[in-house]
């Protein structure tokens, strides 16, 4: 094994080296079949202290070039991903303070600004890009809710790679849209995301085309798991709490990756306690994860779970009605003590106006709903005084239109200037804020 990493299946402990055999054998192991694999390199895993210094000023996942698994940086596709701002939200701590009495500091990971797609996506996609770049690859297939389908389209088409994309058919239009426009295949299913996956995964078989691996895909993973270098670098430690809105939920098993790499280092500590909400339109997960605990966690719960057929969610981007890797997933929130819990999709457009006003910033749904988990959190007494409190926001508004008109709130049809009455914009505030000082009777927590 010459290059740099090699994978390990996690079923039967084959040892696979590097992608050339991995995709011979159709992302399997060659022994027992198995597609989860994890990947182990050969770095010094020191170099890691240098790379998060504070004064290191990266400009991309690159950056940490020497942990992901790429061999020649000839082949890297990149567009500035993977090293967006993590700001301190002042005005949620200020809440927290008044509301609950919690002294805490909110972190904001502002996804939005990647320069690609403005999500957190784009990091997967640059790494995916670049090693079947490396590879020779030029066709691929990904089945996908909209936000990875959108980011995978971007970077492979910088790579000159074909992608043939497939929806749900609620997927937003915008996404829709975008790729296309990119000059990527389009396919919208008649269907939910698990009919889409179905027939992609029909698709690629039919003509032998690589197919993106799903949540815990090593293109996708690893790619991620810069997001654990990324805090130490930024903010100096690991957050206490880490919040993200999930429909399927690489981001955590990213997270847990990290941690697993340097556990004998101690460089990065212990892993934060993952909260993570899901819409209450579609909240398999977090149903399931109810039950359970209203059971005390009895042997087997982590695959007594629920599937919801075609499921109509107000925030299409996080629909996953069948939680295949819930399992994994269950058993990572226990091991961090933490929760997952669903939200009210009904208010994403309050938390967008609360936003707009507070930041001047749109977002998109994707991340109206994590920051929903951050006040669902609070009314729950999920958060503890004291903590920092890391929340892993979504999507930006410029492939959700539809959700910003929406969120829209001081629009007036007129015929002549004596309609338009004179305002102070500072007369909003009491506005946005009404739905969250009450947010008891907006809590999906059981009354």
């Amino acid at each position: 094994m010459g290059q740099k990493f090699h994978f390990v299946c996690r079923s039967c402990g084959y040892e696979i080296d590097g992608f050339e055999e991995w995709f011979a054998h159709g992302q399997k192991c060659p022994k027992c079949g198995d597609n989860k694999i994890y990947t182990v390199y050969h770095t010094d895993k020191q170099k890691l202290k240098k790379l998060v210094k504070p004064n290191q000023k990266p400009t991309s996942i690159w950056h940490y070039f020497d942990f992901l698994p790429l061999n020649n940086k000839e082949n890297i596709i990149t567009e500035g991903e993977g090293v967006s701002p993590m700001e301190r939200w002042e005005f949620f701590e200020k809440f927290a303070r008044e509301k609950y009495g919690l002294n805490i500091q909110v972190i904001v990971n502002r996804n939005d600004l990647s320069p690609a797609t403005h999500t957190f996506k784009d990091k997967g996609a640059s790494l995916a890009a670049s090693v079947l770049k490396e590879h020779g690859i030029k066709e691929y297939v990904v089945a996908s809710t909209g936000n990875t389908a959108t980011a995978f389209a971007y970077y492979l088409a910088k790579a000159n790679i074909s992608l043939t994309v497939f929806i749900p058919e609620d997927a937003l239009d915008e996404n829709a849209a975008h790729i296309g426009a990119l000059g990527q295949k389009v396919c919208i299913v008649k269907g939910d995301y698990a009919r889409a996956k179905q027939v992609a995964k029909e698709y690629a078989k039919k003509y032998g085309i690589l197919i993106s691996g799903g949540n815990l895909d090593p293109l996708r993973l690893e790619a991620k798991k810069t997001q654990a270098f990324e805090m130490l670098r930024q903010l100096g430690r690991i957050p206490d709490v880490y919040i993200q809105a999930i429909s399927g939920g690489t981001s955590p098993f990213a997270l847990e990756k990290a941690f697993l790499d340097f556990e004998d280092t101690n460089i990065l500590g212990k892993m934060p306690r993952l909260l993570l909400c899901q819409g209450n339109h579609c909240a398999p997960q977090a149903e399931a994860w109810e039950k359970a605990k209203e059971r005390g966690f009895p042997e087997g719960w982590e695959y007594d779970y629920p599937i919801y057929q075609n499921p109509k969610a107000i925030v299409p981007t996080l629909a996953t009605g069948n939680p295949v890797l819930y399992p994994f997933m269950a058993r990572l929130v226990k091991k961090t003590g933490g929760e997952i819990f669903p939200v009210m999709e009904e208010i994403a457009t309050d938390i967008a106006r609360l936003v707009a006003y507070e930041k001047t910033l749109r977002i998109g749904p994707a991340s109206a709903v994590a920051l929903l988990g951050f006040f669902e959190a609070l009314h729950r007494g999920y958060i503890k005084d004291g903590e920092m409190v890391y929340i892993n926001m979504g999507e930006g508004y410029e492939r959700a239109y539809t959700f910003l008109r929406d969120v829209a709130y001081t629009m007036q049809y007129i015929l002549g200037a004596d309609e338009c009455q004179r305002f102070d914009r500072s007369t909003y505030h009491d506005k946005v804020w009404e739905i969250f000082y009450n947010y008891e009777k907006y809590s999906t927590a059981k009354k």
